[in-house]
């Protein structure tokens, strides 16, 4: 059997003893992810009863499954990854690649003409461990994101998603600021520390770019 390196070693020793961790799992939830969800959410008051609510790069489901019990039986929330996701109940989920079209028109079959009032995206590539690979995968995942939320977030709609420090940070915040009266870079408590990610939140979409 293989040896971990010190790294991953390092990191399973991280994750086991990580109070957020302990409490995912005491708590019933499928990931410490949802703790920075919840941060962010409860800070601006980001859910209201009824909303339509999309989760991209929903796997392992932390994300939708505390959005739904936020929501109670009210509302829709309509997850996507490229990974299977074990079934959560009242959660709407579609197994595909965000980056093929008819993954995306699927989701788009499933809303069936409705507006969306909130769209999350937590999601990342595989990571290589070299920044000049890894930067460019993740900016292009987010510009879909965004893309996504371009054309079915409703007026006035927010938009959350992970992003990554590094080249091509600043302009993607900048193209948000052309989108939405309102945006805001946070760091959870719940994200690692030494991490490059950040949470972009973008409120009040406008019915026209600047």
């Amino acid at each position: 059997m293989a040896t971990r390196s010190k790294s991953s070693q390092r990191w399973l020793k991280e994750h086991h003893s990580d109070p957020f961790v302990k409490k995912a799992r005491a708590e019933g939830l499928r990931s410490r992810a949802a703790y920075k969800l919840e941060e962010l959410v409860q800070r601006d008051r980001l859910l209201k009863p009824g909303m339509v609510v999309v989760d991209l790069g929903a796997a392992p489901g932390g994300w939708s499954q505390w959005v739904r019990q936020a929501l109670g039986d009210s509302g829709r929330v309509i997850a996507l990854d490229i990974l299977e996701m074990p079934s959560l109940a009242g959660v709407e989920f579609l197994h595909g690649d965000f980056r093929e079209d008819a993954v995306l028109s699927e989701l788009v079959r499933t809303l069936d003409g409705k507006p969306v009032d909130l769209v999350l995206s937590d999601m990342a590539p595989n990571k290589s461990g070299v920044d000049a690979v890894d930067m460019p995968r993740a900016l292009y995942l987010a510009e879909l994101a965004m893309d996504f939320a371009d054309h079915h977030l409703r007026v006035d709609g927010t938009f959350l998603i992970k992003l990554f420090q590094g080249v091509g940070f600043d302009d993607y915040v900048r193209e948000l600021r052309r989108r939405y009266a309102k945006v805001a870079i946070r760091k959870p408590e719940a994200s690692r520390k030494r991490s490059p990610e950040v949470y972009a939140l973008a409120q009040g979409k406008r019915a026209e770019m600047k």
